[in-house]
């Protein structure tokens, strides 16, 4: 299980705003090659080095993660040409402080980034969103306890056998104990909410979108002690 584009670029673009991580680890942090297209003053397509500066040039603080469904523009506040290249990539990056935000494509092992003009819908926090996960969680369990998926749904039936087994993530310097650990869990839970086209994993799906938005977007984070 790995966090998609989007949520390595908040986490990491993030950690390197505020000091907690170097411009040549959150680089590497990058999967694959990445390029940022309509950047101001760039014509061309530029490498993260170049981009990462321009960005905060631009006056963005954090970076934060949206995960928008059909529906569900979960973390869009427009405008709506950054909603329909965000919904249509299913994932996008607001820039608090600078009203644009970032929508990747990738093919392959690269990623183009595009630059937007964009706004932040508000967000849950991040005790709304650990609650809602364990919730749903608990309530999806136990619609499929008894229930016999071992013959059509044998990867469901596992997953959901083995809750407590995640595997850690990779997580900046500075970020959260506890952000780190909502991010694990909404990761597990969204991948098993697609290990079966059934209508019951719909609300595991949209619990586990919220939970990665929250643990990946630092403009909800309680502040540093």
């Amino acid at each position: 299980m790995t966090l998609s584009d989007a949520a390595i670029l908040s986490w990491w673009w993030s950690a390197w705003r505020r000091g907690d991580a170097s411009l040549d680890d959150a680089v590497d942090a990058l999967d694959g090659f990445h390029q940022f297209v309509g950047l101001p003053g760039h014509r061309e397509p530029v490498g993260p080095v170049f981009a990462f500066a321009a960005l905060r040039d631009l006056g963005a603080t954090s970076a934060g993660l949206a995960l928008p469904d059909d529906g569900d523009p979960l973390g869009l506040g427009g405008p709506a040409a950054f909603n329909r290249a965000a919904l249509e990539a299913r994932e996008g990056v607001v820039l608090a402080g600078a009203e644009m935000g970032l929508v990747p494509h990738r093919a392959g092992h690269g990623v183009t980034w595009s630059l937007l003009p964009a706004q932040r819908r508000q967000l849950p926090d991040l005790g709304e969103a650990d609650r809602g996960l364990r919730l749903t969680l608990a309530q999806t369990a136990h619609h499929f306890d008894g229930r016999n998926l071992g013959h059509d749904h044998p990867d469901l039936a596992d997953a959901l056998l083995d809750l407590r087994r995640r595997d850690p993530l990779p997580a900046p310097p500075g970020t959260p104990g506890a952000c780190v650990e909502l991010a694990a869990r909404g990761l597990q839970a969204f991948t098993i909410s697609t290990l079966a086209p059934l209508e019951e994993l719909r609300a595991l799906a949209a619990a586990a979108r919220r939970a990665l938005v929250a643990a990946c977007s630092p403009e909800v984070w309680p502040p540093a002690s």
